[in-house]
């Protein structure tokens, strides 16, 4: 991190001299219920000192009573209001520092937006104010009551700073969202049970640190030793936790860290610790490409999780224009990340397929033939590739040219596995659609005689003999 970002979470004690007559004037201006007074004041003290945690929470509580917004109230969808989450995620990338401000800008309009503070709370991380971040989660799942995934993130992160006694709040009110949640009945459990060990044993000894400390060396032999479960990686991030903020440069820490965020299927985190690995290990591609692949995993997750919400909601017009214009930003977004991740590498084939993936999925089939084609160099992603590129060949209306990439694929596989019967599938309804009924029928037949349940091949394979 830069010298600009080194910043740190302060005092009123600590404010600067130049800036306490704008504090002063700020909570007067609240206590005569002008808040919009307030407010301006309170975002000029935040861009000179963003680590003044009392400020954002003053700020915060004069935005709410400026737009009249109450808890529980904010729009709901996975992230309610997503407004200008995505351009403020990526200046978050790469400038932090600009990013809280401008952040605030934001929430000024909207203070319980889940989508913006859930970006607050990624920046704070990211410059280490610690309880920044817990309070931008609070101030989103206050007004986003039922966003249990936003309340699971909030309370993972308290495990993670060993503040149990907050985490097992938490999972309490997620447990009231959803009685049958089960991750968050074992976490107020478990929780619940550590905040009364650590209070037990921090009149013992110096710092609960110390004893997750002294019991590390078998937990990591432990996890070296098996496949670690879900409890047990929770475990060990929490040991790792500890290592990394005692020392966040030690390269191998961080490295485990985001590993284990990524066996979490904890994406956003994994992909903040593989981006700090990448800058602490003079320029590891390889730890790049695996912050990139986090990146991608965390967007494709939440847009999952909004495609669930809007399937299980047809008739929420909100939710699915939402839905929409997410989806499509995401595609010309995917195509802007994977030309610049093949402009920087243009031999690698994986790339190129990756980028002709995001042409295919935008609607642009021509341009995705050429980057498709030379991915098709790489024998670990050859079939792939020819399935794919057979589906855009069909998606242009070039038939033939579709059947011959697919019958490439299906005579380079000899199991019958599951890419096997998806490039059988995918032959035999272009088959059917060119009306060549009898070619259809023997793709379909070929997975019929392995697995019967396979799609709707049963059906088709039963019914060309009722015709």
């Amino acid at each position: 991190m830069s010298d600009a970002q080194q910043i740190r979470e302060i005092t009123e004690e600590e404010l600067p001299v130049a800036l306490k007559e704008h504090w002063k004037n700020a909570k007067a201006s609240v206590e005569r219920n002008n808040p919009g007074y307030a407010v301006k004041f309170l975002q000029a003290i935040l861009k000179e000192e963003p680590g003044f945690i009392h400020a954002r929470k003053l700020l915060r509580q004069a935005e709410i009573t400026e737009t009249g917004a109450s808890p529980g109230s904010a729009k709901k969808g996975l992230f309610g209001s997503s407004g200008g989450s995505g351009n403020l995620g990526r200046l978050s990338k790469k400038d932090p520092v600009a990013a809280l401000v401008a952040i605030e800008k934001e929430l000024e309009k909207d203070p319980f937006n889940a989508a913006i503070n859930d970006v607050l709370h990624d920046t704070c991380l990211k410059v280490n104010l610690l309880a920044t971040a817990a309070f931008a989660l609070e101030t989103a799942r206050k007004g986003n009551p039922e966003n249990t995934k936003l309340a699971h993130k909030l309370a993972h992160y308290y495990v993670l700073r060993e503040m149990h006694a907050e985490a097992a709040l938490v999972f309490h009110d997620i447990v009231k969202q959803d009685p049958a949640d089960g991750a968050a009945i074992k976490g107020e459990k478990d929780c619940s049970a550590k905040a009364s060990m650590q209070k037990n044993k921090l009149s013992e000894t110096s710092s609960f640190r110390d004893i997750v400390k002294s019991d590390e060396a078998e937990a990591l032999e432990k996890a070296s030793r098996s496949a670690l479960t879900g409890d047990q990686l929770l475990e060990r991030a929490g040991s790792l936790a500890a290592q990394y903020e005692a020392d966040p440069n030690n390269l191998n820490v961080v490295k485990d860290l985001a590993s284990t965020y990524e066996k979490l299927e904890d994406w956003a985190s994994a992909q903040q610790f593989y981006d700090w690995a990448y800058e602490i290990s003079a320029g590891d591609v390889a730890l790049r490409a695996k912050g990139e692949a986090m990146a991608d995993k965390a967007k494709a997750s939440s847009i999952t999780l909004l495609e669930e919400q809007a399937a299980a909601d047809p008739e929420n017009a909100e939710l699915q224009a939402q839905l929409a214009e997410i989806q499509g930003d995401r595609k010309q977004e995917r195509l802007v990340e994977c030309q610049q991740r093949v402009d920087q590498n243009p031999t690698d084939p994986k790339l190129r397929y990756e980028l002709g993936k995001a042409y295919y999925e935008a609607g642009d089939f021509s341009d995705a033939i050429p980057h498709l084609q030379q991915a098709t160099r790489n024998p670990h992603i050859r079939i792939k590739v020819l399935l794919l590129l057979g589906r855009t060949f069909n998606a242009k209306g070039m038939t033939d040219l579709a059947i011959k990439q697919l019958s490439d694929a299906k005579d380079e596989l000899v199991a019958m596995d599951s890419t096997k019967k998806e490039v059988l599938y995918e032959l035999g309804l272009i088959y059917t659609a060119s009306e060549r009924k009898e070619e259809a029928i023997g793709c379909f037949k070929e997975i019929y005689e392995v697995d019967y349940g396979y799609r709707d091949v049963a059906a088709r394979v039963e019914g060309s003999y009722e015709g």
